[in-house]
Parts: structure tokens; sequence; C-alpha cells
């Protein structure tokens, strides 16, 4: 069971109510998971229950009240993984760019989950039925290591790890710009973009604590190959951060530029994945090369 609670701005006075929040939910919920949680009595508007045509008004309350995902049926299917490591514990995948995690409204079928529940068979369901065995994510379009848990212990203890920040996570990505600094340390907040919900935005306003640290490993002119570390999981992190910089990240089609260098999708890998082995507590580590596309964007990068 989950909780939400917002207050209407502004610039979303006379917005319907359904809207709102699907929006304010991007890819968990779909407008019409919304429109029968307004109709079962889980939204509230100052304390009162509404139907889903409501208009809101500046200061509203909005409370959601989640219901605990019911068990739903995920078709295993058979796609090929380039698995990394795996135990009866645990399972890492290098997850390939354009892939999607888990099944959502859109995404059905396809994703690593659907792939790994044909593989594993034995994933673990703490999060609800709804994402088996998946600790954290990667963006669609991002490519790198991914781990997912086979039992609750194991996804309890990873799951802890990311939250206490001490799982090793390293990206690799292709930026717009020279970065004069060899290294450098973005601090700054980030929270739903009042605009567009679906997006990001650095912001103090109903924001979280976000680190990225980077470091230069590759100088062409008008464009920087980065190593990146995560020190907090938001997001979007790594992308909304260096748009914030000036530095946004080579096909990113949302956050990026639309002039330079095209990608099928942003030029970011996760590279490196570490963290402590939640039954023989050993700390592992992983790493996965950069994939082909990234390859061939730094070979016309090095040869101009």
């Amino acid at each position: 069971m989950s909780n939400y609670d917002w207050t209407v701005e502004s610039e979303d006075a006379k917005t319907r109510i359904d809207k709102y929040i699907a929006e304010a939910l991007g890819e968990e919920a779909s407008r019409s998971q919304v429109q029968l949680w307004i109709a079962d009595g889980h939204v509230k508007v100052n304390d009162s229950h509404v139907k889903s045509n409501y208009k809101l008004s500046q200061g509203d309350r909005i409370s959601l009240v989640i219901p605990a995902a019911e068990p739903v049926e995920i078709i295993p299917e058979d796609i090929p993984l380039e698995i990394a490591y795996e135990d009866s514990d645990l399972i890492v995948v290098n997850k390939p760019r354009g892939m999607v995690v888990h099944p959502a409204p859109g995404h059905p079928s396809g994703t690593l989950v659907n792939a790994l529940m044909y593989h594993c068979k034995d994933l673990s369901g703490i999060n609800g039925e709804l994402r088996p065995g998946i600790v954290h994510r990667i963006d669609k379009d991002t490519s790198g290591l991914i781990m997912a848990a086979k039992n609750d212990k194991a996804h309890a203890s990873l799951a802890a790890q990311l939250k206490d920040h001490s799982v090793t996570r390293r990206y690799y990505a292709v930026v717009h710009g020279n970065i004069s600094h060899d290294q450098g340390t973005i601090d700054a907040p980030i929270g739903r973009d009042p605009h567009d919900r679906k997006l990001y935005m650095v912001t103090d306003r109903n924001s979280k604590h976000a680190v990225t640290h980077f470091t230069v490993v590759e100088r062409f002119g008008d464009y920087s190959l980065l190593e990146l570390k995560l020190e907090t999981g938001r997001t979007h992190q790594i992308r909304v951060h260096m748009k914030y910089i000036g530095h946004p990240l080579v096909g990113d089609p949302v956050y990026g530029k639309s002039k330079g260098l095209k990608m099928n999708g942003q030029a970011l890998h996760a590279a490196v994945l570490g963290f402590i082995h939640p039954q023989t507590n050993e700390y592992l580590e992983f790493s996965a090369p950069l994939p082909d596309d990234m390859e061939e964007l730094l070979a016309v990068l090095r040869s101009r």
C-alpha cells in the first residue's frame, strides 16, 4: 500500500483530477487505472471523495491511497539475456538499450521481467507481483548492469543497500560540450517538473537529495566522455544533472539537444555494479563493456 499527497498549485487549477494524478505518477499508473482508484474511493480532495471529472482549484489537498498490488500474471518470454552473474539468490544482467525493465502501460511484454520470468522461474515477489525480483531500474534507453533478486531475503538486503547508498554504480556517458575541469560533483535536489510530471528537474520544491560525481575520461572538442558515480539513485538523475550543468547527454530524447550527433537513445551505460552478497556477505563487483553503439559513437568522435 502506498500513500501520496499533493497540494494543487495555481498552474494546475481547472485540471481534471484523473489527469493530474496520472501525470503526477508518470509510468506508475495509467489514467484509466487512476479513474478506477477514484471510483473505488481511494482518492480524496480536501478529505472528500470526488469523481474523475472533478476540476481542481488552487490549494486543493489531494490524497491517494494505492491498494496493495494484486498478483497479476506476467507471461514468461524466451528473450535472450546477457548474464553477468547468477546464483540461487540473485542475477545480474547486462540490459540492452531499448529494453524496458518491467511491464507497464504501453509495455506489457518484451521487458526484462518477462525475460527473467522465463529464465529464472523463481524471482522474488516482495514488491507485489507487478515487478517480481526487480530491486532497482535503469531507463529503457540506458544500457548496462541491473540486478534482480530470487528470494525475499536477497530482495530486502539489496534494497537496503540501495537505500543507504552503499551499492557501487558507475556509468559512462557521452555529453555535449567540453567540460574544462577533470572532476566534479553535482549536488542538486531533483523533483518532478511542475509543468510536465513525467519529467524531472533540479528544484528545491518537493525534491529529494541527489548527488552525482563525474570524471572526464576523454575530450573531443565539443563533446566529452565521462565516468559518473551515483551517490544517490533518483529517477533520471544523471540525465537531469548533466542538463542542469549545461552538458546534456548525446541522444537524450527528453533532456538533450536536438542538434549535433544522434543516437537511438541517450549515450549512457551502467558499466559497473557492486554490492554485498545477501547470503555470503562477500563484496561482488561486475563490469560490462560499452555497447557497440557507444563504441561507434566514440569512433566517430575520435576520427574527426
